[in-house]
């Protein structure tokens, strides 16, 4: 039998380097701080934090009790939408301590709710900078007429949610409480999981009032509507 031949020691030098052994200590210290870090991402995805303000001055002494939806003529024009945004805000009226009226029975209070999206540019958006699509764009602004084609992406925009709550006395009209809180992300719309837990956010301290505005982090989650 023909004896192997000899491994060249360009491939196996003799005093290669061992591997340096890992202490037992700092693979544990790495693996719990890779479990904090999954864990922290995870609790950031299941909340939404909000800045709220609040108005106004509950009366000493009176219960939320029951109430009913007040919609202005512009809300009427657009039904299904303001139906949504109603059933957003029921379960954070049901927290505070609300109770939808009865039928053909007599709300202590009306409510009326509302939404608005705005766009929002960075402080360094300039009309310098291509900022998206397929076309030309010039590289360096400083740096002369240079011109090339490309394609990138837009990731400067964002959009920012206001949902607004207002409650008001149903026998005298006047004004009791009013919250709003607005949300920043970069999708110009919100699911109805977010819709809620902004309403969530700005009914959290009810009746009491705070530093305006303040941020408020409440639990992101689908949430079945209470009744009517």
């Amino acid at each position: 039998m023909t004896p192997a031949a000899p491994i060249p020691e360009a491939i196996t030098a003799p005093h290669a380097d061992r591997a340096t052994p890992v202490p037992r200590r700092a693979l544990l210290a790495g693996a719990g701080g890779a479990a904090l870090l999954l864990l922290g991402g995870c609790a950031a995805m299941n909340t939404l934090t909000a800045e709220v303000s609040s108005f106004g001055e509950w009366p000493a002494g009176r219960s939320p009790g029951s109430y009913a939806f007040e919609r202005l003529p512009s809300q009427q024009a657009r039904a299904a939408e303001t139906e949504a945004l109603e059933a957003a805000a029921r379960g954070a009226l049901a927290r505070a301590g609300f109770t939808p009226v009865a039928a053909g029975g007599t709300p202590d209070v009306l409510v009326q709710v509302g939404t608005r999206v705005g766009r929002s540019e960075p402080p360094w958006a300039d009309p310098f900078w291509w900022r998206g699509g397929f076309g030309t764009w010039r590289h360096n602004p400083w740096g002369g007429p240079r011109w090339g084609y490309s394609a990138q992406f837009d990731l400067s925009a964002r959009f920012e949610r206001e949902v607004a709550l207002l409650i008001r006395d149903r026998a005298s009209g006047k004004p009791l409480f009013e919250a709003r809180a607005s949300h920043e992300s970069v999708s110009s719309t919100a699911s109805a999981p977010t819709l809620a837990a902004m309403f969530s956010a700005a009914l959290t301290d009810f009746p009491k009032l705070g530093l305006n505005p303040r941020r408020v982090t409440v639990p992101l989650q689908a949430e079945a509507s209470p009744p009517r």
